[in-house]
């Protein structure tokens, strides 16, 4: 079996783990044939959007991804997902939970997390669901404009099987544009319709 290359992350990336979890997370994503194209870049905060958010199989992915990375994240999920007995595991993953029926101030609240922390990776599903949608929803770019941060695209490529990381974004403030361009990155790429 070819070795998996894996990105060196810098000394400013937040860190998780050790040689065993990076190990568990290489050998996930080698068994299932999965690879990774791009680096990470020496930032210790910034606002990561994952896409195409299209089944459940995307987060063990991106856990695996984690994992064999060595990367701190933290992300944004939907309440229910953290009721017991995945609660504790949800947390310890890095995740906040999110109620979507009281879905205002999630901005204002994220932007202060990010502020308060001196190294931090958010990291979002812009589609905000894993139904098709025609629209990003925008909350992603109002935390990273806010907070100051920069955005870093990274596309699960079904086809090829890979997590492709690109560069990073700095936003100016053209909303239209900007997430005109960041889609740009994702264009074509279909994700896993199944689970």
């Amino acid at each position: 079996m070819q070795r998996l290359f894996v990105p060196r992350l810098g000394p400013s990336v937040p860190r998780r783990g050790n040689a065993i979890s990076a190990g568990f997370g290489r050998a996930v994503l080698r068994l299932a044939g999965w690879s990774f194209a791009g680096s990470v870049p020496d930032v210790a905060k910034a606002v990561v959007i994952v896409a195409p958010h299209t089944s459940n199989w995307d987060f063990l992915i991106g856990v695996a991804a984690m994992f064999a990375l060595g990367l701190r994240v933290v992300f944004l999920g939907k309440h229910t997902l953290f009721r017991w007995p995945l609660g504790a595991v949800m947390r310890w993953l890095g995740g906040i939970p999110v109620d979507r029926r009281l879905a205002s101030g999630v901005v204002e609240a994220t932007v202060g997390l990010l502020g308060a922390r001196e190294r931090m990776i958010l990291a979002l599903a812009p589609e905000g669901t894993r139904r098709r949608v025609e629209r990003w929803k925008t909350g992603f770019y109002h935390v990273a404009r806010a907070a100051d941060v920069p955005i870093l695209p990274i596309a699960f490529d079904w086809t090829r099987r890979q997590v492709r990381i690109g560069e990073l974004f700095y936003t100016t403030g053209d909303l239209e544009g900007d997430v005109a361009a960041l889609e740009r990155f994702f264009a074509g790429l279909e994700g896993r319709r199944r689970g």
